[in-house]
């Protein structure tokens, strides 16, 4: 479908005129400080006039705003660029009026950097946060004139590789991908640059499918079409077994160790329009042993992994001069759970007095926030709302959850909070949780409403206000609730609704109280998907060839569009199986899952006792600070806790503020 007249070639002149005629076209320019666009023959020529080049599109499926912030995307775009042999440009899910332009011209899905065809790369790699991008994923694929099945592909076509988050069941879209990648992308995307450079080299043995045996022997890539799905009866799954000699019965995660190795992105991209996130973004840790039985990102991410004190110095520092930024972001699952995260607030803070550089943290836990550490956050910049995640209305639920945060915890923060001067607070709780009640639900009105008290008592104001924010638990697999029942939509909202007239009944507090929600709809379409299997592949295309397009967004989610389609796809299979069976169906302990040859390193049998655990409402502390729970991750997957302290210190001996360059002190 590519309009260009040789592989790699712009199409930006075919492209501009276009521009004009779209909403937000400067999504689809490119040129960005920091983005690169390198020759299409970087790598070179074999001794034969092969060239040996690996090219890579990279694309979050999803609209740009939402897409160039990720911290994902970004830093294998620098660690694939760094080598001399390999390329990598971005693109994004483009938008359904850029869409309709597209195809009325016959021009193909492009990369914003080079503007160049994504059928002509060499690999189309899919960074997968959330499982409600795969139709933009269909999108792209009919754009770049690249087949939807990997069956129907030929040696001229990209290889489909996902990764991400969502890429720990990969089944839903087993049929549409070539491979996935599980865990760490880093060294992953390093290891199969070189697998495909020595292919070329050799003279592409075996063509595509010879590349593809070579991957899935790595044992660290799965290849789909390598494994046979048997089913019993019932629908439920007998058996998944490789196909091929030398591909293993279960692909390992990956898993980058020293973090203060792969100090990236160096040079952050700074996006021309607007983004979600306007701020330059360093990983502090990767990893949580929190063991909230809910968080999948926590479970599959383990172990625990900080980047030193002087590391994260050198990175701020760096990216700081190298974006023009004036907020830092300290990311990770928990970040105020950083073993130094006292000294590295406060040397930061310290270091760029003066500069109007705020730092900020994703949302802080009730039980490890403090004042100090909140006004280093605010000492440079403006003081904002804060966030917190109780998650659970009551204790009894926090218990199931293993959120290990008491009534009295959240209002002793808060308490501190708005005595040291902030007004608004934040708390975010989720709906559906295994176990809960109604009850559990609407002593959520009554934390917030005491939490509004305890604001005016302290700070002697009236102006207090509290956001609740409530969303709907999905069950994720590699989690101990990949067996559990999901709560149905008009269970969801009944609850929903309940909650929103509680928390509106007292008027003492009910202007003062805020409340956002998601409705049960999105959340059962999410859970059809997270814990679907390869026959929900069928719904997915459905849906798609329907319109279904960024259905992440309200204004173009359609849920009688996937309950039809699901309905009509499921219809045609021999199976009793519809979308209540993927989703609000009680899984048991024998059962096969469909990520099960996935191994995330968690011991099955493990999970298994911590679902358990949840239902006798037992609680299981932080592995960081504890003895070992055998939850496998670390001797399986030859890996360990690596946390500090480092014995270093984040000195500003010379303040940035003051015009001088800032020094980092070493041991």
């Amino acid at each position: 479908m590519s309009a260009a007249t040789l592989p790699g070639e712009s199409l930006y002149p075919l492209l501009e005129p276009l521009f004009e005629q779209v909403g937000k076209p400067i999504q689809y320019v490119g040129g960005e400080l920091n983005s690169q666009v390198k020759d299409w023959n970087c790598g070179g020529f074999g001794p034969d006039g092969d060239e040996l080049t690996a090219r890579w599109t990279l694309m979050y499926p999803d609209a740009y705003e939402v897409g160039v912030p990720n911290q994902g995307v970004m830093i294998l775009y620098e660690v694939l660029n760094e080598r001399a042999d390999a390329l990598a440009e971005r693109s994004y899910a483009v938008w359904p009026d850029m869409e309709d332009l597209l195809r009325a011209h016959g021009l193909p899905q492009f990369t914003v950097d080079g503007h160049r065809a994504v059928r002509d790369f060499d690999i189309f790699g899919l960074s997968f946060s959330t499982e409600l991008c795969y139709t933009n994923m269909l999108t792209a694929l009919d754009l770049a004139g690249i087949p939807f099945r990997s069956q129907d592909r030929v040696d001229d076509d990209p290889l489909v590789i996902v990764g991400g988050h969502a890429a720990f069941n990969p089944e839903p879209i087993a049929d549409f991908i070539d491979a996935a990648i599980v865990g760490d992308g880093e060294q992953a995307v390093l290891m199969v640059t070189d697998l495909v450079t020595t292919w070329k080299a050799a003279g592409r043995p075996g063509g595509r499918e010879g590349l593809l045996r070579d991957l899935a022997r790595t044992g660290g890539v799965y290849v789909p079409a390598f494994y046979q799905v048997d089913y019993l009866p019932d629908g439920r799954i007998k058996r998944v077994v490789p196909t091929e000699p030398g591909v293993p019965w279960r692909v390992s995660k990956h898993t980058v160790m020293d973090l203060d190795a792969w100090p990236y992105p160096k040079r952050p991209l700074v996006p021309l329009a607007e983004s979600v996130h306007e701020r330059m973004s360093v990983e502090i840790f990767r990893g949580c042993t929190r063991g909230c039985r809910f968080c999948q990102a926590g479970m599959i991410t383990r172990p625990v992994r900080e980047r030193s004190i002087t590391g994260i110095g050198e990175m701020v520092e760096r990216g700081l001069a190298a974006t023009g930024f004036e907020e830092v972001g300290l990311l990770s699952l928990s970040s105020a759970d950083h073993s130094e995260i006292a000294d590295i607030t406060k040397g930061l803070a310290d270091r760029y007095e003066g500069t109007q550089t705020g730092l900020s943290l994703p949302s802080t836990r009730v039980d490890a926030f403090n004042i100090d550490l909140a006004n280093e956050l605010t000492r440079n910049g403006r003081r904002s709302g804060l966030t917190f995640a109780p998650e659970g209305g009551s204790e009894r639920i926090r218990k199931v959850i293993n959120k290990m945060v008491t009534e009295e915890d959240l209002i002793k923060t808060v308490a501190a909070a708005y005595g040291a001067g902030w007004r608004q607070v934040k708390l975010y709780f989720m709906c559906g949780l295994p176990t809960e009640t109604d009850e559990d639900v609407l002593q959520i009105a009554d934390l917030a409403q005491r939490v509004i008290e305890t604001g005016r008592q302290v700070s002697g104001q009236r102006d207090i206000r509290c956001t609740v924010s409530v969303g709907g638990f999905v069950p994720k697999p590699h989690t101990p609730f990949q067996w559990c029942a999901q709560l149905g939509v008009e269970e969801t909202d009944a609850r929903l609704h309940q909650l929103r007239d509680a928390l509106r009944a007292d008027k003492r507090y009910g202007k003062a109280i805020g409340f956002r929600y998601h409705d049960g709809q999105p959340g059962i379409v999410e859970g059809l998907l997270s814990r679907g299997d390869r026959r929900v592949g069928r719904v997915i295309e459905a849906v798609w060839r329907d319109g279904g397009r960024f259905d992440g967004w309200s204004e173009h989610f359609s849920y009688e569009r996937w309950m039809r389609c699901a309905g009509e796809a499921f219809a045609e299979l021999p199976w009793d199986i519809d979308v209540a069976w993927y989703t609000t169906r009680e899984r048991g302990q024998a059962e096969v899952l469909p990520w099960d040859h996935l191994d995330s390193g968690l011991d099955k049998e493990w999970l298994w006792q911590d679902w358990q655990d949840a239902l006798d409402e037992t609680e299981v502390d932080d592995c960081r600070w504890t003895p070992c729970f055998d939850c496998g991750v670390c001797p399986q997957m030859g890996t360990d806790i690596e946390v500090g302290p480092t014995g270093q210190k984040l000195l500003p001996l010379t303040v940035v503020g003051s015009g001088q360059p800032a020094l980092l002190e070493r041991p």
